[in-house]
């Protein structure tokens, strides 16, 4: 290995050293060092096969209930696990790309004191997609608290008038990094270009209701990896739903997900 090769190295070993509980700052920048193409590189551990074989398989072990696959952060590192079998070095992109659809993580030398550091699949998501595209978790989820009725009344009758919108949710997000913010749900029937410009000229011509300072984002309800969209499916009933809208007698909301019977009724 080149002397940069090995400086690159270092840095996602140093990022690690740097890692304790509640630094979540150290953590994102381990992270980051993972997502780098100059220092990412890691020393995948294979249970079965050797690198770049049809049958080579990572080595997994359980965590707390979730699956990991073990890795070390250098050839030093490697030599100090006394791993015996075969091995793989790749880009930290690339492995959290093949591991964290299955709900995988990854946990960096399980070897060392301490028993190393493990990285849960929803940020190897993270590193996968771009960090800064997803909130640092771990994530503190709610029903928002701040009363917006303006803002929430605009975007229920836009989305009214938007065919693709089945249903709208909303989510109180706080990151373990960065401000809090509030989440849209997006849940539609139809992903073609067309269904998507008119969802995103909804959000634009709702947006100017939303008191300045307030940031907010929005969720595809479609994804199935997304924390704050499992958490809404979960947690949160629309606000603004079609179907529901469309059933419901003048008097009273409809019976359904999320509505219980009015009592007498029904």
């Amino acid at each position: 290995m080149s002397a940069s090769g090995t400086a690159a190295t270092g840095q996602v070993e140093h990022m690690l050293r740097q890692v304790t509980p509640g630094r979540y700052d150290a953590y994102e920048a381990l992270l980051r060092a993972l997502a780098a193409p100059s220092s990412g590189q890691i020393w995948m551990l294979l249970w079965h096969g050797q690198s770049g074989s049809p049958d080579a398989q990572y080595g997994n072990m359980e965590v707390g209930g979730y699956g990991y696959a073990p890795c070390v952060t250098s050839a030093q590192e490697l030599s100090a696990s006394g791993w015996n079998r075969s091995y793989e070095v790749v880009d930290g992109v690339d492995v959290a790309r093949t591991l964290y659809p299955d709900h995988f993580g990854l946990w960096l030398n399980p070897h060392a004191p301490g028993g190393g550091v493990g990285i849960p699949w929803l940020d190897l998501r993270r590193i996968a997609t771009g960090l800064e595209r997803q909130p640092a978790g771990p994530l503190r989820l709610s029903e928002p608290g701040i009363e917006i009725p303006q803002f929430y009344g605009l975007i229920a009758q836009n989305a009214h008038r938007t065919p693709a919108v089945r249903s709208l949710r909303r989510a109180w997000v706080q990151p373990a990094l960065g401000a809090p913010y509030l989440a849209i749900g997006l849940d539609v029937y139809d992903t073609s270009p067309p269904a998507v410009d008119s969802v995103r000229a909804m959000m634009q011509q709702s947006i100017g209701a939303v008191p300045d300072g307030l940031p907010v984002s929005t969720v595809a309800m479609s994804d199935e990896y997304d924390p704050v969209a499992m958490w809404m499916r979960a947690s949160a009933r629309p606000f603004y739903d079609r179907e529901a809208h469309a059933a419901a007698p003048a008097q009273a909301p409809a019976a359904g997900y999320g509505y219980p019977p009015a009592p007498g009724g029904y």
